[in-house]
């Protein structure tokens, strides 16, 4: 592939939807909707599982199998309790951040639609500045500007409606994507892009691809592990965020060192399978794309690990986008780390060899 944009208007237009829409962990539904509509000219039948897990497959006649994949949750927020003068208190739906929570607007989802509310914050007036309290899980609260538990539940609000924040996808400096639900619902357009130039290109695999766009990744990995268990595949190239190092307040020499705009992070792990990794190091060296190493201890925290110990084993590799401000509503990435990942993974597909086992003893 030359290096000519990847990216083109229609693209764009979908990963501004897609992003837009909100899908929380356990809600995915509409979001995967969204997914499979942009992908069904490029694949020729689709999977979808109990849990909302949605795979694209091109051949899927072939016995081996290939799988590329990222995942479609965000993370969010649970009604868990009425106060009786109409505030809400929450706990978490994933790993969401009760740091940012003040002062922002929320979506509350019911059976009645969206309902409007913000995170308040007492003014900083009436805080005791000697002794100053920060949000914590249990003094975060919505308000939805009722004045009873009754007219709250008139809304149709009540425990268990999931709350998401509404920030809409907006570019910085022509090169900058920002938006809440980047990690990892990029992954997703990614892999969806990859499906899409492998149609265009018309290159034809030797294998059976497996693009699966996974749920509930943010609550433990959950719809990788019932997905791999039922397409059982050979080989999975996993693609999911990683954090931005070089921004103030990150300790290199605990999160190592990764920089927005300077390539795709390729990781080091145990669930990574080392002949695998090496395969998508000389890709990227034979197309010169630029590429960033990273290194996990136990766990890559990702769907890699759901793969790799499924089924007897999976060779399985993490190619990773760089991300700034992770668990935020800003979350932000690089164009050109975005369409170099995108690169990597296409030319690391067609370079697999038919049956390729990627032996660990080579």
């Amino acid at each position: 592939m030359s290096n000519k944009p990847i990216l083109t208007e229609t693209s764009m237009a979908f990963l501004e939807r897609y992003l837009n829409n909100a899908s929380p962990t356990g809600h995915e539904a509409s979001g995967q909707r969204i997914w499979m509509d942009y992908l069904k000219p490029y694949v020729d039948t689709f999977i979808t599982d109990t849990y909302g897990t949605v795979v694209g497959v091109v051949n899927p006649e072939a016995a081996y199998k290939v799988v590329i994949e990222g995942h479609s949750d965000e993370i969010s927020w649970y009604v868990n309790y009425i106060t009786d003068n109409g505030l809400i208190y929450v706990i978490r739906n994933g790993g969401s951040d009760h740091v940012i929570a003040p002062s922002k607007r929320v979506n509350i989802h019911t059976k009645n639609g969206i309902v409007k509310g913000v995170f308040g914050w007492p003014a900083i007036h009436t805080r005791n500045r000697d002794k100053e309290e920060s949000p914590k899980i249990d003094n975060i609260f919505i308000d939805i500007g009722c004045e009873t538990k009754a007219q709250v539940e008139e809304k149709g609000v009540h425990v268990g409606c999931v709350i998401t924040y509404p920030d809409e996808f907006m570019v910085l400096n022509d090169n900058k994507f920002v938006c809440r639900a980047i990690d990892n619902r990029l992954g997703g357009f990614m892999i969806a892009e990859v499906g899409r130039l492998l149609s265009e290109n018309k290159k034809k695999l030797p294998f059976g691809l497996y693009i699966t766009n996974s749920v509930q990744e943010e609550v433990g990995l959950r719809g990788a592990e019932m997905i791999t268990n039922t397409i059982k595949p050979n080989v999975a190239i996993v693609t999911d965020v990683c954090h931005d190092t070089t921004t103030p307040m990150i300790n290199k020499k605990i999160e190592g060192e990764i920089q927005i705009g300077k390539g795709p992070a390729i990781t080091y792990a145990p669930a990574v399978q080392n002949n695998l990794r090496e395969h998508i190091l000389t890709t990227a060296d034979k197309h010169k794309i630029p590429f960033q190493r990273l290194a996990s201890s136990r766990v890559t925290g990702t769907d890699t690990d759901a793969f790799a110990y499924s089924n007897g084993g999976v060779a399985s590799a993490l190619i990773s986008l760089p991300l700034r401000y992770m668990h935020t509503t800003v979350e932000m990435v690089h164009k050109d780390d975005v369409e170099n990942v995108i690169r990597l993974i296409y030319e690391s597909l067609l370079s697999i060899k038919k049956g390729e086992t990627f032996s660990y003893y080579k």
